[in-house]
């Protein structure tokens, strides 16, 4: 990582927005403007925004990273729709029915790797919208999307041990969490059968539509970080999100909340692969707060 992207992540996770922003700003400026949305390149590594202003204008969001991005930017959306001309999001498609809960007029269109859509008068990643309108998390914190509660028993946690092949070192061991499944009704929100004790041994079903309305029917979601963490996060369920030692950009280490989502608290590593330390602390903390079960 270079000193830059350092002093970017210290302050993006400090709060200091501005600063960040400045320092994204220059990393801009020294980009060579013929490797914009270079098509040699995943489109994870394309850089897609120059920088216009997207006030007044026709303004195409380009969705190139993960689920949990999408959903995490996905706030900045209505406050877009309201300054610019138009806006269309080129979205993964699983998405668009959850995207079409948030407000405003902005146009979703399946994101087709092999027929990306052309360019309009200003293009950006979903990612730098904060940037973009110069607008920090804490203003746009929500609840800002909407799913159906499934129905499930009352006070059920919603588990989640499994981050993705990209970084499993965000992962696990599903039998670390069996404790929890003795303090109150579980389900797991994995796409995989499970041998925890759970309501869905057999896993959750791989549908956003059916995974979200399972997150919402939860009365806590305890998750590593993954697309989960995000879901539950925008629905507006608490979550206690389970971190490595060093985790990503977006989470303080040294916070146990977090201004992108409210109603979710932080268990960081005290030590690289120190999972079992963080589980403690959830049943301790779960055991404490019974009470929590009885809010939803």
């Amino acid at each position: 990582m270079t000193d830059d992207m350092l002093r970017w992540t210290e302050a993006m996770r400090a709060g200091r927005y501005e600063a960040a922003w400045s320092l994204a700003e220059r990393a801009m400026r020294s980009r060579d403007p013929a490797t914009r949305d270079d098509p040699s390149r995943p489109y994870h590594q394309r850089w897609v925004w120059d920088g216009r202003s997207c006030d007044a204008k026709r303004v195409l969001v380009r969705c190139y990273h993960g689920l949990g991005d999408t959903i995490q930017f996905a706030r900045y959306l209505p406050l877009l729709a309201r300054r610019a001309a138009s806006v269309t999001v080129e979205v993964q498609p699983s998405l668009i029915p959850l995207l079409a809960t948030l407000p405003g007029n902005a146009r979703l269109v399946p994101f087709d790797p092999a027929h990306p859509l052309p360019p309009a008068e200003c293009d950006i990643e979903i990612g730098e919208l904060d940037r973009a309108l110069r607008t920090a998390p804490p203003a746009v914190q929500g609840p800002y999307l909407k799913a159906p509660r499934a129905l499930l028993p009352h006070g059920t946690l919603g588990l989640c041990y499994g981050s993705g092949d990209w970084d499993p070192e965000r992962s696990i061991p599903a039998p670390l969490l069996e404790p929890l499944c003795g303090l109150a009704p579980c389900i797991t929100l994995v796409a995989e059968p499970t041998a925890l004790p759970v309501h869905n041994p057999a896993g959750c079903p791989l549908d956003m539509d059916v995974t979200a309305s399972l997150v919402a029917g939860c009365a806590l979601v305890i998750t590593v970080d993954t697309m989960i963490a995000h879901l539950a996060g925008a629905l507006g369920v608490p979550t206690w999100l389970l971190l490595k030692a060093e985790p990503d950009w977006r989470w303080n280490p040294g916070a146990r909340s977090t201004p992108w989502y409210p109603a979710m608290r932080l268990y960081v590593q005290p030590q690289p692969g120190d999972w079992q330390s963080v589980i403690d602390t959830v049943v301790r903390d779960l055991t404490a707060r019974a009470d929590l079960m009885m809010e939803r």
